[in-house]
């Protein structure tokens, strides 16, 4: 199944996340356990009142994200004077180890942003605090609360929703007379554009990052093919051996013919670091985004990039997803003043046209339709790609808990052995196969 930590928001993604995004690698299996039901509240949680109270909330995102939420938690306190923030932000990448290490210690932050693919374990482990009846989730798809469900209760509610796609560089193909994809490619499309594109490309300019031993691009490979998900909903290992070799071979060529950044460039790659990122270095044409991230795309480069669905082949490639949630930690003191604020910051109209889409499409179906009509044109691009994608797209999971290790080390131990050529494909479908053995349920 796709456990999400990356935004290519990125966000890298962002995504990740950057959240995206797709999108920094983290070990939350230190946080703390418990014995206690989900998401019971050890803390004291009285009720809100005009007492003064500091909530500590942390997120990652990008630098428009942060401003955003930044004037959003002003807004917040103009209202309610007696609430202020003590914000942690950052990017994706250390984002995970650094709040899993705090709730290791009971130190987590009252209020976390929390990718997808992390939430089930936390629930797991009881480290959220149930946010019912306090948060109001009356307007929100119910495919998008039911990730952050466990027992019937919620713990954790969805900020946006996202589509998985691709984001290129649309001037640069345009100037090398390299054909623009369109909505609908397919992974055949995909390598045959790579290889024709080889006579074009000056030297030091690649076609696509090497996503040979990628885990959200292979996800997207497994499931066009009609092989479905990576991990199972019920926790096992289900990747396809001929697919993924099929995979693995198809980025050796191309490693081969220089079609993709050599290892070392390959893994200094810092997704929406203007310095670091590929694609904004002009290194590389193609790499995967979520829908809400091409303004970011687009700070960094204005009126470069393009957006494209995820290629397909059998099946779509590509899928929707919350883009993230917003939960209230375990070990809050002030859970309830904690709970008022989420309710407002994914319920209130005001609040909504400060936030806009740079956590994807606001979740709250009333703010996104109220947001539509004042799309600026790029968030309007990102819609198209939401609504090409709505069409047949993937079905995402949360999955499974207990694989967050298995994905955000293992596999990349995997990954960086394919980029530099250390394993054969054949390898390392045997590591992943051997490694997963310990998380199967």
């Amino acid at each position: 199944m796709l456990k999400w930590k990356r935004s290519l928001t990125v966000l890298a993604m962002t995504a990740l996340l950057g959240t995206m995004t797709a999108c920094g690698g983290g070990n939350n299996n230190n946080a703390e356990s418990s014995a206690e039901p989900a998401g019971t509240n050890t803390a004291a949680t009285a009720a809100p009142s005009n007492e003064p109270v500091k909530l500590r909330i942390m997120w990652w995102g990008s630098q428009p994200r942060h401003e955003a939420t930044l004037a959003a938690l002003d807004l917040y306190t103009k209202n309610n004077p007696n609430v202020t923030f003590e914000p942690e932000y950052s990017g994706m990448d250390g984002y995970l180890d650094k709040l899993s290490t705090q709730a290791a210690a009971n130190n987590a932050p009252d209020i976390v942003q929390l990718d997808p693919g992390w939430v089930p374990d936390w629930m797991a482990r009881k480290q959220l605090t149930e946010l019912a009846p306090e948060v109001d989730v009356s307007k929100f798809d119910s495919k998008l609360l039911a990730g952050g469900q466990l027992d019937g209760k919620q713990y954790a509610v969805p900020l946006g929703s996202v589509a998985f796609g691709m984001v290129y560089d649309k001037a640069a193909m345009d100037k090398l007379g390299i054909a623009n994809p369109a909505n609908g490619w397919t992974w055949d499309d995909f390598f045959a554009l790579a290889k024709e594109s080889k006579a074009k490309l000056p030297s030091g300019q690649y076609f696509t990052l090497d996503y040979a031993g990628n885990y959200f691009m292979y996800s997207a490979y497994q499931y066009a093919k009609g092989k479905g998900q990576v991990i199972t909903d019920d926790g096992h290992f289900n990747v396809d051996q001929a697919a993924y070799l099929e995979w693995t071979k198809k980025f050796e060529e191309l490693r081969k013919e220089g079609l993709v950044p050599p290892a070392d460039v390959n893994a200094s790659d810092k997704e929406n670091d203007p310095q670091m990122d590929l694609l904004a270095a002009g290194k590389v044409l193609f790499r995967y985004s979520f829908s809400n991230n091409l303004g970011t795309w687009d700070s960094i480069k204005p009126g470069a990039y393009a957006l494209v669905t995820m290629p397909r082949a059998e099946e779509a490639g590509g899928w929707l997803k919350p883009s993230m949630y917003l939960s209230v930690s375990k070990n809050s003191k002030h859970a309830e003043e904690a709970k008022k604020f989420i309710n407002w910051f994914v319920n209130d109209q005001e609040a909504g046209k400060i936030l806009q889409t740079f956590r994807g499409l606001p979740a709250n179906k009333e703010i996104s339709t109220s947001l539509e009509a004042s799309m600026s044109d790029l968030d309007k691009v990102g819609l198209e790609l939401l609504r090409a994608t709505e069409k047949d797209g993937q079905t995402w999971s949360a999955g499974a808990g207990g694989w967050t290790n298995f994905i955000d080390k293992d596999w990349v131990l995997v990954r960086d052995q394919l980029s530099f050529g250390k394993v054969t494909p054949e390898k390392a479908f045997e590591q992943l196969k051997e490694a997963a053995q310990s998380y199967e349920k």
